[in-house]
């Protein structure tokens, strides 16, 4: 999910979408520098174009291929009980190449994740002014990086895989070539700025932070654990609230304390970096959100809306019971908020719209609904949490579909509430003929969860392997059944993945290098220990952790947050004897309430962003959802059942 607007090309106008845009402008007659400038200028943009052709048909490639290669590893597994047992390998090289060209794209674009809470309130220079300081900070981890990717690649070479037997090389080449390629992309944009002088004086400010960093590197040595303090809140802190990309914000953090208040080689740094961004279960978040936008293309999401609607329209608050509905619906598809809700929005927004429904009460509606879908299956983020925390994602997708369904139920209760006096004479109940006929046409798209859910919680197939089978299931559907398949949508569809999946995956690999350098300074200890001591065994355990991750929720977002904390946390929750499953659960709504929550939640801002909807409206109607969430919260941390019920 984007947390805050694109740094595009400060134009107001987006290249890669337009073609013709730098063709367009003609030298104005004036003077020589005038012509020099104009030339340059369009120059630029086709190099600019030419580069994102570069980058983004090789990404969107990979996608397919990886989309191919898992789905050819099923087939030949359970239909022709041939298993191939290079699938996993030759989809991990493509992965990884993936992700760093997603990276690539999406730094081209402005979509890697940012804070924009503080940024968005500072006037127009500064703001501009902090953009570009935005670019120049990843560009200072990219230069400083390059050299370290380079030597790690290199060290791999002598590794051979054990499928192919083919030097491991051909897998970490990705990293050299993405720093590479990400610090081109950020080179463009900086030229490609209106303001010559305010990229001169970013990269200024940029280049004496980090020189003056380097300089008080022997005092901040004997610090010791001090250095924590300074570098991953000082600087994390600083980089995200000045709205540097998250992943950049962690990146550098990280690098400046290992190289500056330790011994350890860069090269270890991007060993960890490749290490979180390589773990197969991740395979999965690509997939899932190619899903997502394919279930919208194919008419699949307007199919299930149209037949909740049949079902709740005639009663009071009905087609906002349909839209928590559908968001439950499609969350278990998905998997990504930022598709849930760009696949319902643009088809219930409108209708509700026209029954009178008010702008600001929707995304509140919407901005919840996102909130505590966050644990029905499959989630991207219980995904994230098996895959750094080792917990069975089968008994994560298990135990977070009841907490989810009481959730839903708190929000269900205030739209009652709010909605039981409504007009309903001109609403007309649907005949069972029309209800049957809708649920005929959705059965398709409804059952799809369902499939999805079973084939993981069953061992038919692993939680990515069963995102291919989606991904094909939807495809035949789409054309065969809903007749909907533009063709012409795949290429920008698979692009959007790579971007968007790049930008995750790179602050998992950041994340994961920080995750690390905190476990390495005794920090861990510290806390399992400090936990430990709390009052209150379990529950004291419990309420800090809730607190604690609302507020990481509203600053980092679910995934990094999940990949820093995760594996520092639940050891803690196994000692003091809390499960883990009831845990991970808990902790994930509780982001989900941060992440929502305004004014520093900054998925509420991309869910106004996705309903086209002005922020300042949705703040007043939130407030009674948000309390129905903070009650279900409470709710599901006090009673384990709910999430370890129907475990086996």
């Amino acid at each position: 999910m984007k947390l805050g607007p694109s740094l595009r090309p400060s134009s107001g106008k987006c290249p890669d979408m337009n073609p013709g845009y730098a063709e367009s402008i003609e030298p104005a007659a004036g003077t020589a520098t005038e012509v020099n400038a104009s030339r340059w200028s369009m120059g630029l943009g086709k190099f600019d174009r030419w580069f994102g052709v570069f980058t983004e048909i090789p990404a969107a490639i990979l996608v397919f291929a990886d989309i191919l290669v898992l789905l050819a590893g099923v087939i030949a597994r359970y239909v022709f009980n041939a298993p191939l047992v290079w699938t996993d390998e030759v989809a991990g090289i493509i992965f990884l190449w993936m992700s760093m060209l997603g990276s690539v794209v999406a730094l081209r674009r402005g979509e890697h994740m940012r804070m924009t809470a503080f940024v968005s309130k500072s006037s127009p220079e500064t703001r501009a002014f902090l953009d570009v300081v935005a670019i120049a900070a990843a560009l200072a981890f990219l230069v400083m990086v390059v050299y370290p990717a380079f030597e790690y690649a290199s060290q791999e070479a002598i590794v051979m895989t054990p499928a192919l037997a083919i030097s491991s090389a051909w897998r970490a080449a990705a990293l050299p070539a993405g720093v590479l390629l990400m610090a081109l992309a950020a080179v463009v944009r900086l030229l490609r700025t209106n303001s010559v002088k305010r990229s001169a004086k970013a990269l200024a400010l940029v280049s004496l932070v980090c020189a003056g960093f380097w300089l008080l590197g022997p005092e901040l040595f004997p610090l010791g654990k001090l250095n924590l303090v300074i570098f991953f809140v000082g600087v994390v802190g600083a980089c995200v609230f000045a709205g540097v990309p998250i992943a950049f914000s962690f990146a550098l953090a990280t690098f400046g304390f290992l190289a500056l208040t330790t011994h350890t080689p860069m090269v270890v740094l991007v060993g960890r970096m490749d290490e979180g961004m390589s773990h197969l279960i991740l395979l999965a978040v690509p997939l899932f959100v190619f899903l997502g936008l394919l279930i919208e293309m194919t008419g699949m999401a307007r199919a299930m809306v149209q037949f909740l609607a049949s079902l709740l329209d005639h009663v009071s608050g009905g087609l906002s019971y349909v839209l928590i509905g559908a968001m439950f619906l499609v969350s278990g598809i998905s998997g990504s908020k930022a598709a849930d809700m760009a696949a319902i929005a643009p088809v219930l927004f409108p209708e509700l719209k026209k029954r009178g429904a008010k702008p600001g009460d929707l995304v509140a509606l919407l901005s919840t609904a996102g909130a505590v879908t966050e644990t029905i299956p499959p989630s991207i983020v219980l995904i994230t949490i098996g895959s750094v925390t080792g917990v069975s994602i089968a008994a994560l997708f298990t135990g977070g579909l009841l907490p989810g369904l009481v959730m839903g139920a708190a929000l269900c209760a205030v739209v009652w509430w709010r909605y039981r006096g409504e007009d309903l004479s001109s609403r007309k109940r649907a005949t069972p003929r029309e209800i049957w006929r809708t649920l005929v046409y959705a059965l398709p798209a409804v059952i799809l969860p369902f499939v999805i859910r079973t084939a993981v919680v069953e061992g038919v197939a692993t939680a990515t392997e069963v995102s291919t089978i989606g991904i094909a299931y939807s495809a035949v559907v789409g054309i065969a059944i809903y007749r909907q398949f533009d063709v012409k949508r795949l290429l920008p569809m698979l692009v959007e993945t790579a971007s968007l999946s790049g930008a995750i995956l790179f602050i998992i690999g950041a994340a994961t290098g920080m995750a690390w350098g905190l476990t390495q300074s005794g920090f861990a200890r510290d806390l399992a220990n400090a936990m430990e001591k709390m009052p209150g065994g379990g529950a004291g355990f419990m309420a800090i952790s809730i607190v604690a991750f609302i507020v990481l929720g509203s600053v980092l977002e679910g995934i990094p947050a999940i990949v820093l904390f995760g594996p520092l946390m639940f050891p803690i929750a196994r000692a003091v004897g809390v499960n883990e499953v009831h845990y991970a659960v808990v902790v994930v709504l509780s982001m989900g309430l941060g992440l929502f929550a305004p004014p520093f939640g900054v998925g509420y801002y991309a869910a106004c962003a996705i309903g086209k909807v002005d922020p300042a409206e949705g703040i007043r109607p939130i407030w009674g959802y948000l309390v129905a969430v903070v009650v279900g919260l409470i709710a599901v941390a006090a009673v384990p059942w709910l999430s370890t019920g129907f475990l086996k």
